[in-house]
């Protein structure tokens, strides 16, 4: 944050009304989001701040800000301008309704990975599979794995991370959400292990090198790319691995989730079609767009 600009900031708004910095928020913001976006990271903002949800702020519009409360929106407000995403500047992101940590060390969380989530528990919320493993590959923040803990307690559920950064977050959301997840730090190109899961899930890097020119800057700036891409000559690395270790781990009745690439459906059903899978489900998220896939090994249906 540049100190001189906020305080230059502030002696220009002493007081201010919510409404009227809702109004700024949303003139310098919106050629970079934007009118809806703007809209939208203001209410953020405010709720983290002055505790209000989006609709108790439009009705205290009128009201003042305190000095603290200004100065606080206002350093969000510059640090929204350079492009820094809005979890990590208040340093919690939203998903499926828990409340996580989250920093440049791992993803944010994205609403077609609560879709996946809630598919998985949707099939196994009344599971007659007694002591259950679960495995996720490629915890981040732990969003899966923890919620997935949450709201099928019944599993035991293990989560593996490259990253030891990753893994730490991921700890300390588990413990915050009061859920018990098995972290461990391993790479899925060589990770191996006895137990048997009824369930491995996972969304793995699937962006290609070549597809950066359609993101937003935002997200090239500061998020791992070591969560997002993959190279243009071998996109499904992490899904053959996966795969593979799925035929060699999963239950006989269990089930590989998977978030895919949208531009790589058919290839990713391909890889597991020749991986001898069965029961291969394409499922798209609320845009419309191919993102998840639910595979077998074995030709029983639900």
């Amino acid at each position: 944050m540049n100190v001189e600009m906020l305080w230059l900031q502030l002696s220009n708004f002493t007081t201010m009304k919510i409404g009227a910095l809702a109004t700024q928020y949303k003139i310098e913001l919106e050629s970079i989001y934007g009118d809806d976006e703007a809209e939208a990271l203001f209410s953020l903002a405010a709720e983290h701040v002055l505790g209000l949800s989006p609709a108790k702020v439009k009705m205290v519009k009128d009201t003042l800000l305190t000095f603290i409360h200004l100065q606080k929106l206002l350093s969000i407000l510059n640090d929204l301008k350079i492009g820094k995403p809005i979890q990590h500047i208040l340093g919690v992101a939203h998903f499926y309704g828990g409340i996580f940590e989250v920093n440049p060390h791992v993803l944010i969380p994205r609403p077609e990975t609560e879709e996946l989530v809630d598919w998985i528990i949707q099939d196994h919320k009344v599971s007659e599979t007694y002591h259950a493993k679960l495995l996720d590959i490629g915890t981040g923040s732990g969003c899966i794995p923890i919620s997935l803990k949450k709201y099928l307690p019944d599993f035991e559920v293990f989560s593996i991370d490259v990253s030891a950064e990753a893994l730490e977050v991921a700890n300390r959301n588990a413990k915050a959400t009061n859920v018990e997840v098995k972290f461990m730090e391993a790479d899925i190109s060589n990770y191996q292990t006895d137990l048997k899961f009824d369930i491995i899930v996972s969304n793995p890097p699937y962006i290609r090198e070549l597809e950066q020119l359609e993101m937003h800057e935002n997200v090239l700036m500061h998020e791992p790319h070591l969560a997002l891409f993959v190279s243009n000559e071998n996109p499904l690395i992490f899904y053959e691995a996966i795969a593979d270790l799925a035929i060699q781990n999963l239950n006989p009745k269990g089930s590989l989730y998977l978030e895919i690439n949208e531009y790589l459906s058919k290839e990713t059903i391909d890889m597991l079609t020749a991986k001898r899978f069965k029961n291969i489900t394409l499922r798209k998220d609320m845009q419309g767009k191919d993102r998840m896939i639910r595979a077998k090994i074995s030709d029983e249906t639900e």
